[in-house]
């Protein structure tokens, strides 16, 4: 059975990026939103085994999106994807829930590892 995940970047070319690297995986793109708002609305609308969430996002930041998640479903597992590797960035997101972050522009394998690795640790 395939593992349903929810992408959320504004960007069009990440989100390409993330639908070539889940194709003949163990991995279903689900949903895809563009701003933290939306992450919130499919998270509650899909309820994905993963989410993967860009930082710096209109409307609503990637980390609050992040929190509000954590405050509908505790057992949410979110993977921060960003450009935006500084450590204080790093840890404010793994501080606030995240299970792992992965920095921007990232090689495919290092991204289906760290999903792995959460979906073997929960």
């Amino acid at each position: 059975m395939a593992h349903r995940v929810l992408a959320v970047d504004d960007s069009l070319l990440m989100h390409k990026a993330i639908a070539s690297t889940l194709r003949d995986t163990e991995f279903e793109l689900v949903a895809q939103g563009k701003n933290g708002e939306e992450a919130v609305e499919l998270y509650v609308e899909h309820r994905p085994d993963l989410v993967l969430m860009d930082i710096v996002m209109p409307k609503l930041s990637g980390k609050e999106a992040l929190k509000k998640i954590l405050a509908l479903d505790p057992s949410a597992r979110v993977i921060m994807i960003s450009s935006l590797g500084t450590d204080d960035a790093v840890t404010e997101c793994l501080q606030a829930g995240a299970r792992r972050f992965v920095q921007k522009p990232f090689e495919s394998q290092q991204l289906l590892n760290a999903m792995r690795s959460v979906l073997r640790h929960p």
